[in-house]
């Protein structure tokens, strides 16, 4: 019961709604902004540990490239808002991405390094550019986005030493996550 009840609480809490909160306006509260933006939603902090726990399981040089792939898509994705470029269903996109990166959880060698770090950058531009597009009006972006970047590469870590720990120590860990990321995605489209 307690293998079920676990991921089943965590997947329910990761679904709550985020209060609608900003932490002020200008330098300092961009940094803010940006710091604590990626944890007010599962749909974001989910996939930046998910990212984390994937490169974990791929090894190698992966476990530094995929995240840096992500990161540095995720700017490219937020440089695209701030540009004027729009993107379709941004958070649909980022959706989509909890759901399939959960799956690829389960089978994390289907993919070559290369290939895992492409899609990951065609993530993080959707969350790159939800990021932006979130932003409070008086915020800074440049701050914002430094404080985004450092949440996300802190969620990265976390989630390789997840990754290692389902890997050594706690069998069933990666699958349970796995399983949390997949629910909380198809919740997110399911709501729409």
């Amino acid at each position: 019961m307690k293998i079920i009840a676990i991921p089943l609480l965590t997947g329910l809490a990761g679904v709550s709604a985020p209060a609608l909160a900003h932490t002020g306006t200008g330098a300092i509260h961009g940094l803010m902004d940006g710091l604590l933006h990626p944890m007010l939603g599962p749909d974001h902090w989910l996939v930046m540990l998910a990212i984390g726990v994937w490169a974990a399981l791929q090894g190698g040089r992966a476990v530094w490239l995929l995240p840096l792939s992500f990161l540095t898509a995720m700017s490219a994705g937020a440089g695209l808002y701030s540009a004027g470029i729009s993107i379709a269903s941004a958070e649909t996109w980022v959706a989509v991405s909890l759901l399939l990166v959960g799956l690829l959880l389960r089978a994390p060698a289907l993919l070559p390094p290369a290939a895992a770090m492409g899609l990951a950058a065609v993530f993080a531009v959707g969350h790159g550019y939800v990021h932006a597009a979130e932003l409070t009006g008086a915020s800074n972006l440049p701050a914002y986005a430094a404080g985004f970047l450092l949440t996300t590469a802190g969620l990265h870590g976390l989630g390789i030493v997840l990754g290692r720990l389902g890997q050594t120590r706690f069998k069933w860990l990666n699958a349970a996550f796995s399983g949390v990321c997949v629910l909380t995605g198809a919740g997110l489209l399911a709501a729409g």
